[in-house]
């Protein structure tokens, strides 16, 4: 009889957990999610699987190592992947603190739970190409210098370091996926590829006239959400962990990104995208672009998702959404 494998993914309900969760369960996992308890359900994203028997979710914090002790116990995880994170960059400035003790302290909580109760646990941490802010060379390869340029990204180093600490220390098999920027249509809305192309189809269907973005020359290297969750389950089926960059190597701006996402509906995106100082960021990071070679050397991994499609995926999305009688967020 096949033993079962166990997996414990904090952050299930985001955009990166949902289809993570997706991808176990068909591999046949038994999957357990950490939840934070809140005054509002948080489920939207996985309410589609909350019927499975082989999901369960626990509730549990990161800021609170005694839940995730007891979410340890409970799960006995033979696999763990730490994606929850105070996640949205811009909201690193106003709130960094709170960066710090979710974003990084929270993974170091994680980490110490495992090495507590299950040491034998393999770990995978949700790095970001963030780490590598002002990177005067790239694209960023898995030996590029760190120079994060946000509370966001300092934290996520942190998170980062302590995880190749324990991996050093402790002897754990214990992974950074080292990812860039990667969306889908469960993309939050205050993230820019989702503000254009739910903006794209909210013009379309005459709820609105207008968006205001930043800095419209950003390049950054999106890739599909979906692709970016089967390099994280690769990291764990190695015999040695490591470090990993996860990335398309390939860089568009936001101008491209609204061409893109405008083009699919008809429209314009000239006449109806403003620029406002306030989207701005403090110390901007004008290019993140990844080198995933050894990805695809050492795990087989390539994705598969290319650019234009993906926006016209979450154009597509947010128009059927809008199409919908009560149509919400």
């Amino acid at each position: 009889m096949a033993v079962v494998k166990r997996s414990l993914i904090t952050g299930i309900t985001g955009q990166t957990g949902s289809y993570l969760a997706e991808l176990l369960l068909a591999k046949g996992y038994e999957v357990f999610g950490l939840v934070r308890r809140g005054s509002t359900p948080t489920t939207s994203r996985i309410a589609h699987l909350l019927d499975n028997p082989r999901l369960t979710l626990i509730d549990g914090d990161l800021q609170d190592q005694s839940s995730l002790i007891r979410a340890v116990e409970q799960s006995e995880p033979d696999e763990c992947y730490n994606l929850a994170a105070q996640s949205f960059v811009g909201s690193s400035w106003t709130q960094p603190l709170q960066a710090g003790e979710i974003t990084g302290l929270g993974a170091a909580r994680v980490l110490e739970a495992l090495r507590i109760v299950k040491p034998d646990t393999r770990f995978m941490q949700a790095s970001t190409s963030e780490l590598f802010g002002k990177n005067p060379n790239p694209p960023n390869t898995e030996n590029t210098p760190f120079y994060p340029r946000s509370p966001y990204g300092i934290a996520k180093l942190y998170a980062h370091w302590m995880t190749v600490n324990y991996r050093e220390s402790h002897g754990m098999h214990a992974s950074c996926a080292i990812t860039h920027n990667h969306e889908s249509p469960r993309r939050g809305m205050e993230f820019v590829t989702r503000k254009v192309t739910d903006g794209a189809a909210r013009i379309k269907a005459g709820l609105a006239e207008s968006i205001s973005l930043g800095n419209l020359d950003a390049k950054r290297d999106w890739g599909f959400a979906g692709d970016y969750v089967k390099a994280m389950w690769l990291m764990l089926q190695q015999d040695k962990p490591g470090d990993y960059v996860i990335a398309t190597g390939e860089a568009h701006s936001i101008r491209e990104l609204c061409g893109v996402a405008f083009g699919r509906v008809g429209l314009h995106w000239e006449e109806h995208v403003k620029t406002d100082p306030a989207f701005v960021r403090p110390a901007e990071v004008d290019l993140l672009l990844g080198d995933p070679s050894l990805a695809r050397e050492k795990l087989g991994w390539e994705p598969r998702v290319v650019f234009k499609e993906l926006v016209e995926m979450m154009v597509d999305a947010d128009l059927a959404r809008h199409s919908r009688p009560n149509s919400g967020r």
